[in-house]
């Protein structure tokens, strides 16, 4: 079936001498890969659109196994995104992570809203990190292992002050701390932080302001929560860690 849909690819992968496979987040039908004839070579109509990062019209001949792309239109090439290296190593996490966290096929329109809002903002806004981290947060809602960030995890009591804890899974009050004594504590700013991150959406956000202690202490609560939780290895992780921005 012919199909037409906006979306964003997220993921290419060369296929034989001249063509590509490539994983588009729609918000129509959610993630899912396709084949883009000739788009390997460089006069093709395919090959601009059929970039990183590129939102973009698409019309798709959905199969039960693979589809095919028989025409694109880019609607954002979101050059300011790709022209800057620290930029796209964050767009390539985002992208990555929704790879491997979102069912194939399975249409998902308040995260793919969240993931072009993160893109916009990362074309006009030098500060990237937070939108990430806001990101970062709702796709492991959608991928089943979010934390609980509005009560405590073990007994449902919403007074503070709080713990986090990775183990637990998410916020423990006071009379609970000792269920974990590696738990990270928590200020009444960074609950807020943490419970506006999961709830909020991007959109509603004018300005992001959050001390660099508060955001270094997020930066670690949601690394440390992926890697006991998400089951997946991310090589644009590494690489954000490698250039010291995921520490």
């Amino acid at each position: 079936m012919l199909e037409k849909m906006n979306g964003i690819i997220i993921k290419t992968q060369d296929y034989g001498e001249t063509h590509k496979l490539v994983t588009i987040f729609s918000k129509k039908l959610g993630k899912f890969t396709a084949l883009a004839r000739g788009a390997k070579k460089p006069k093709s109509r395919m090959a601009a659109v059929t970039q990183p990062f590129v939102y973009g019209e698409f019309f798709v001949y959905v199969n039960t196994g693979l589809s095919t792309i028989q025409q694109g239109e880019i609607l954002d090439s979101y050059r300011q995104v790709r022209e800057d290296i620290i930029k796209t190593a964050y767009a390539a996490y985002i992208g990555e992570l929704s790879d491997k966290l979102l069912e194939s096929k399975k249409p998902v329109p308040h995260l793919f809203d969240q993931f072009l809002q993160t893109l916009d903002w990362m074309k006009t806004h030098d500060e990237v990190t937070i939108p990430i981290m806001m990101y970062e947060m709702k796709i492991f809602e959608e991928g089943g292992f979010s934390p609980v960030v509005h009560h405590c995890v073990n007994c449902g009591k919403k007074e503070a002050p709080f713990l986090f804890s990775i183990k637990e899974g998410g916020l423990l009050c006071r009379n609970c701390h000792s269920l974990d004594i590696n738990g990270i504590p928590m200020s009444n700013t960074l609950v807020k932080l943490i419970y506006t991150f999961a709830k909020v959406g991007l959109e509603q956000v004018g300005t992001i302001s959050v001390k660099e202690e508060n955001e270094k202490i997020l930066r670690k609560i949601l690394d440390a929560y992926y890697d006991q939780y998400g089951g997946h290895y991310l090589k644009t992780k590494k690489f954000l860690s490698q250039i010291d921005l995921l520490k």
